[in-house]
C-alpha cells in the first residue's frame, strides 16, 4: 500500500508541474499551485486563488489554446 501512495504523490506532483509549465508558457503564475496535502490518496491538485486579472488572462489563454 505504501508503494501506491508514493505513486499517487509522484503522479500528482507531475500533474502540478505540467500545469505550472503550461501556465508559465502563457505568462501566468498561480502562487498557490500545489498538490493537496490533505488528501493525497485522491490525487487532488490545488490551484488556489488568483487575482481577477490573472483569471481573465487564464480564460483568454484557454480560449486561444490548442485542443488536445
Amino acid at each position: 500500500m505504501a508503494q501506491k501512495k508514493v505513486q499517487d504523490v509522484t503522479y500528482t506532483q507531475a500533474a502540478v508541474e505540467e500545469v505550472r509549465a503550461a501556465l508559465d508558457r502563457v505568462g501566468i503564475v498561480f502562487p498557490s499551485l500545489r498538490l493537496d496535502p490533505a488528501s493525497p490518496g485522491l490525487q487532488l491538485v490545488e490551484l488556489g486563488r488568483v487575482r481577477a486579472d490573472v483569471a481573465v488572462r487564464l480564460a483568454r489563454a484557454l480560449r486561444s489554446g490548442i485542443r488536445e
